[in-house]
């Protein structure tokens, strides 16, 4: 399954974006799904997590900020992004996981955010 990611852009700090995850195939509602980001220079990181029962998990980073959230009937994901600052600046990507941690999909081009102070 291919992961396509959408909705980056230029935003000012302080600003909010709402980032969409779309899968070329049907995902299955028994895996996780993950939103990544990738800082110039960096290692790609996990940033926030939607589990299978609905728990959700956040990197310190990001908590209170981000919210992840899914629609299982159009396979998507969202990432909802506020209080966006310098820092945020970063290629997200997102990706289905099993529960012991194995990526399940294709990794797409990502979506690149760009936050102006």
């Amino acid at each position: 399954v291919q992961m396509v990611e959408s909705g980056g852009g230029l935003v000012q700090a302080g600003g909010s974006l709402r980032l969409s995850c779309d899968a070329s195939g049907p995902i299955s509602s028994a895996v996780d799904m993950v939103w990544y980001r990738q800082l110039p220079g960096k290692q790609r990181e996990h940033i926030a997590m939607l589990a299978v029962d609905g728990t959700t998990a956040y990197a310190n980073s990001v908590k209170g900020r981000f919210t992840i959230s899914r629609d299982n009937a159009k396979d998507t994901v969202w990432l909802q992004m506020n209080l966006l600052n310098a820092q945020d600046t970063a290629v997200y990507y997102c990706n289905a996981q099993s529960g012991d941690g194995v990526t399940l999909g294709s990794w797409g081009q990502g979506t690149q955010v760009t936050v102006s102070s």
